[in-house]
């Protein structure tokens, strides 16, 4: 499959990485020369100087053979003509614009089509409803959510006090309360897939799947103490900030936003009437004590530079606040961050890239794909959901009877009647859907990739 993707910044460089280590054939477009050599030079892809935009330069990437047209670049309109441009030169291409400015949210939605966007993502938008996931359940690092809500697979840190500390995973559930399953382990940043006999150690990241229902028992079990979020700190007025503001006004939640730019503070009041907007460096500590940073139910570090987000988030938690949330532009440095006491981790660009990514392993592989994709222990692995079809083999067999490929692990199956963390006795069926954890070795495309 010949993919061209305009604009090799931050998102762009990310799938250029993706995409091009799972085989697909890459031409990567910038204005900026410098920008496309590093990119050429660190994977096996092609590269053309220029305005996207542009029929000539379209025409020299090849977009008449091309099967999908990626544009992120940092402009809306440049995204949206380069994509419409792309389909007027041929008919029969796939499109995906990045779409990130609030005003343009509505028209995309109704004019999709006139726009000639097979998919239209917003990475700001969806960092939005991700840190408003994780502010309903305080205590997870991560939540990532399959079969429409019903399951789950969720970030816990072992710490010190932690009652998983020293566990043995076949005492799992005694400990936890419930039936639950640690399907990945990040250790001194390697990933493990760990069987009964693996014990957790202080420092651990685990990723535990288990219906969504058992999550409460899990961290009530745990001694956890989650609250109701009430107020909400917000430093950077960026458009996550704008995004999140919208959807936590919904909850009743109080939200104070601390911007630098003045202008941007009064665009902020206009819009958001209802937040209070403080004209200030949200990294000054003077400002952050008197704004009552140790009264605030949760912390979220937006502003534009991660240095800064992170040396916020340090100072919240060592303040005691009991949720913090960090965004990380570049999270290349994973190991660097891994033992900080930032909180949970929000990369707006890795949410974008799963979405088109996801996308086009669903056009590589037209019946079968990946419902769901997520990316978890810091890119180690991936969690997909899949439906089993009548094509999908080893229907109704029990899952001891079935050979998978190493480093695939079946987490859960939700069936009509409900959702189960598998044993050896139990099986799926047509109409079942099917979480798998992959270790990324290998590209899966449908359910029946999993098998020996």
């Amino acid at each position: 499959m010949k993919i061209l993707i305009a604009g090799d910044g931050k998102v762009g460089a990310l799938l250029t990485q993706v995409l091009s280590m799972e085989g697909y054939d890459i031409t990567l477009i910038d204005s900026k020369q410098t920008v496309l050599e590093n990119s050429v030079e660190r994977f096996d892809v092609m590269a053309i100087q220029g305005n996207c935009a542009s029929m000539e330069i379209l025409e020299q990437a090849g977009v008449m053979d091309a099967d999908l047209m990626i544009a992120a670049t940092s402009a809306d309109e440049i995204n949206l003509l380069s994509c419409l441009t792309a389909h007027g030169m041929n008919p029969n291409i796939h499109t995906i614009a990045r779409i990130r400015n609030p005003e343009y949210s509505n028209q995309i939605y109704k004019m999709r089509e006139r726009f000639a966007l097979s998919l239209a993502v917003n990475p700001e938008k969806q960092a939005a409803v991700e840190i408003e996931h994780l502010l309903k359940f305080p205590g997870f690092l991560k939540r990532d959510t399959f079969a429409k809500g019903r399951v789950e697979i969720v970030e816990l840190r072992i710490g010190s006090e932690s009652k998983l500390k020293d566990v043995a995973l076949n005492d799992l559930d005694t400990t936890a309360g419930c039936k639950v399953l640690v399907c990945v382990v990040l250790r001194k940043g390697q990933a493990i897939a760990p069987d009964g006999n693996f014990v957790l150690r202080e420092g651990d990241r685990i990723f535990v799947t288990a219906p969504t229902d058992n999550m409460t028992i899990l961290l009530k079990s745990l001694g956890v103490i989650t609250h109701k979020v009430k107020r909400v700190m917000i430093c950077g007025g960026g458009r996550v900030s704008y995004y999140l503001a919208q959807r936590l006004k919904k909850s009743g939640i109080m939200v104070q936003i601390i911007e630098q730019n003045y202008d941007k503070c009064l665009e902020l009041t206009n819009k958001l009437p209802y937040a209070c907007v403080v004209h200030g460096d949200a990294s000054s500590q003077a400002l952050l004590d008197s704004e009552g940073i140790k009264d605030c139910d949760a912390l979220i570090t937006m502003t534009g530079m991660d240095e800064q987000n992170i040396i916020i988030s340090l100072y919240g938690n060592n303040c005691g606040v009991p949720q913090v949330i960090t965004k990380i532009g570049h999270l290349d440095n994973t190991q660097i961050i891994e033992n900080l006491p930032l909180g949970s981790i929000i990369s707006p660009k890795e949410l974008c890239a799963s979405a088109i990514v996801r996308y086009v392993r669903a056009m590589h592989n037209q019946t079968g794909a990946a419902i769901t994709l997520h990316t978890i222990a810091d890119g180690h692995a991936e969690a997909l959901e899949f439906l089993v079809e009548k094509n999908t083999r080893y229907c109704g067999v029990p899952l001891k009877d079935v050979q998978v490929k190493k480093n695939v692990l079946i987490a859960c199956i939700s069936h009509r009647s409900g959702t189960e963390i598998p044993n050896g006795e139990s099986s799926f069926n047509i109409g079942d859907t099917v979480v798998v954890v992959s270790g990324r070795e290998e590209v899966l495309y449908q359910l029946n990739d999993i098998f020996v």
